[in-house]
Formats: C-alpha cells, structure tokens, sequence
C-alpha cells in the first residue's frame, strides 16, 4: 500500500471498523489529524454519536521540558463518557505517549465501557504497551527519529500524508 496515499489508507482503515462499530459508538479524535480522520470515520460509518476532539497537550508527559504548544485547541466531547464504546482515533502512531495522555484526559471525563485505539499509520518505536486495535497500515520498518509522518487536509477535504525531517 502506497503511504502516501492517505485516502486510500482511510478507506481501508473504515473497512476494517466496519463489522465491529455499532452507531452508539463514539469516536474522538487527537488533535489536529485525529480530528480530521474522526470526522471522515464518523460519516463513513453512520455513527449517531456525534465526534468528539480532544488535545492532549497538558496531559503529555513532557509538557514541563516542550511547554505548551502554539497551538492548543479546545477538548469538546459531546457525548456522556460514562459506559460509553470508544474509539481514540490518530493519524500516526509512535511511541504510545499521545495515546495515554488521551486516555488520561477522556477518564477525566467519566469512565468508558472500552476504549480502543484506531490510527491511519503504525510508523513503530514504541514507548509504551499501546498497540491500535484498528490499523490501516504498519511500517515493516519503524522510522527513525529525525523523520516524522504529518497529515494533511486539503481545503476540499482531501487528506494526504507526508514524510518530514526534523
């Protein structure tokens, strides 16, 4: 499968979601891919629960040595938490620690049934025990460091993936 192409990579990710969602299920997205790709899930789907976004920035574990980010936005969910099916929904996943700040962040919200994890990009070099439940694509190889994987949503909404150095 072609890395790059981000739609395709969306599309076989709702293949794979498909038998497994209910429209009760709730999506919330990580800021700012995350977001976008919830979105795109969420219509895809047919969900009835509205998405939900969340930034996760003062819930990192290095927001004492980064800071805050330029751009902190709003966490919004819009639905109860409580015994709610989730899924955290990211563009690319690393070493696991924006994934437990999210999850970190939605419990401050109430207490789910389940959470899953479902993401565009597996790129490897984990941190911590985190794994996606849904994936549309796993890199053989993980990237290294320097190198980094950015979503992009176009003004027609089409999203694209691209590889940067550091």
């Amino acid at each position: 499968m072609n890395l790059t192409d981000a739609e395709s990579l969306c599309a076989a990710l709702i293949e794979q979601m498909r038998p497994h969602v209910t429209p009760d299920t709730a999506l919330v997205g990580i800021h700012t891919g995350g977001v976008w790709l919830a979105e795109r899930l969420h219509r895809a789907l047919g969900l009835s629960v509205p998405p939900g976004a969340i930034d996760v920035s003062w819930y990192r574990d290095d927001y004492g040595s980064k800071g805050l980010p330029g751009k902190a936005r709003k966490t919004e969910i819009p639905f109860h938490v409580e015994g709610a099916n989730i899924i955290i929904v990211d563009d690319v996943l690393y070493t696991g620690r924006t994934t437990r700040a999210a999850i970190n962040e939605l419990f401050d919200f109430g207490r789910p049934a389940r959470v899953d994890l479902a993401v565009l990009v597996d790129r490897g070099g984990r941190e911590l025990p985190i794994a996606p439940r849904y994936c549309a694509c796993t890199l053989p190889t993980p990237l290294p460091p320097s190198q980094r994987l950015e979503l992009e949503c176009g003004a027609d909404g089409k999203l694209s993936l691209r590889q940067i150095d550091a």
